[in-house]
């Protein structure tokens, strides 16, 4: 199953209606926690999200909307018995407030500390870009390799029939029919987190043909102003980001508490959007992950032979 929990919506200022951030993404049995503020583990809660699902924690800055439910998060995966690893990224000049953040935490968690100082891949499909924010701030890309769909006319020109089709699979080759003769390439699905920063080169790579982008929208564009002078996106940047860089789902979020009403926000961000489909993130709101798309993330050519 793959799908986005949303467990927090606001930015420095949490309302009535909107806790400080957190985003629980599944993804094929895997659980990575976003930017989990402050109230986090209430909101998994809420939103029935077991805590025993997170196998990576990724924090994009040490702001406090951005990580201060940490020690909450943990002691609770604690308490529902988790036994398997859990790996924790984040900017390595926030070393010390993540440091102490996790030493508030109950102790006995087998808890990895992954701090990154550059750009590039951290895990496996996962990897990072520098943000332009007023610290050390850090996206996040996760992309699953392309794959290979079998075409069951050509395997059936080819007499290729039950089990022989998982030997074809394994081995690439079949009695001389070769795999990229019987199947086209399936493009894998990409997913980027961007959050806290004025519009970057950064942002771009990692919005880059993914299939849903979840991206800050602090500002309206009427306040752009506000938005350069604390390096955040308004909604018609964080727009034009989401269609330059051919992206499927845009989610809007991180609002500023100054808008009781986010519908213009959507409203602009569509504007610029291009063919991207533009939301705006609720709390609690689960969102299904999009279908695939043809092409490959990042890429105008049509797939090819899978190889």
């Amino acid at each position: 199953m793959r799908e986005l929990v949303v467990l927090g919506t606001a930015s420095q200022v949490p309302t009535r209606r909107r806790n400080h951030n957190g985003y629980l993404l599944l993804w094929d049995g895997e659980g990575l926690l976003f930017d989990p503020g402050e109230g986090t583990q209430r909101q998994m809660l809420l939103a029935g999200a077991s805590a025993s699902k997170i196998t990576r924690i990724c924090i994009t800055n040490i702001h406090g909307d951005h990580c201060y439910g940490l020690p909450g998060v943990l002691s609770r995966m604690l308490l529902d018995g988790v036994e398997h690893p859990v790996d924790l990224h984040y900017p390595a000049a926030g070393d010390d407030v993540v440091r102490a953040l996790v030493s508030l935490a109950t102790p006995g968690l087998d808890l990895r500390l992954h701090p990154h100082r550059a750009a590039g891949p951290i895990a496996s499909g996962l990897e990072v870009r520098p943000l332009d924010h007023r610290i050390a701030t850090y996206g996040y890309r996760f992309v699953e390799p392309a794959g290979c769909t079998l075409l069951p006319d050509r395997l059936q020109a080819r007499g290729i029939s039950g089990a022989d089709i998982g030997r074809l699979q394994r081995e690439g080759t079949l009695r001389g029919v070769g795999l990229e003769e019987v199947s086209v390439q399936r493009p894998g699905q990409g997913f980027a987190f961007v959050m806290d920063t004025a519009p970057c080169a950064g942002a771009e790579e990692l919005a880059d043909g993914v299939d849903l982008l979840v991206s800050e929208s602090t500002f309206s564009n009427d306040d752009a102003p506000l938005a350069g002078r604390y390096r955040h996106l308004t909604a018609g940047q964080a727009g034009t980001l989401a269609g330059t860089a051919g992206v499927g789902t845009l989610v809007l979020t991180h609002f500023s508490s100054r808008y009781d009403d986010v519908g213009p926000l959507v409203e602009q961000a569509d504007a610029r959007a291009g063919s991207a489909h533009v939301v705006a993130a609720s709390d609690l709101d689960r969102i299904p992950w999009p279908s695939r798309r043809r092409a490959l993330p990042g890429s105008a050519e049509p797939p090819g032979p899978c190889c």
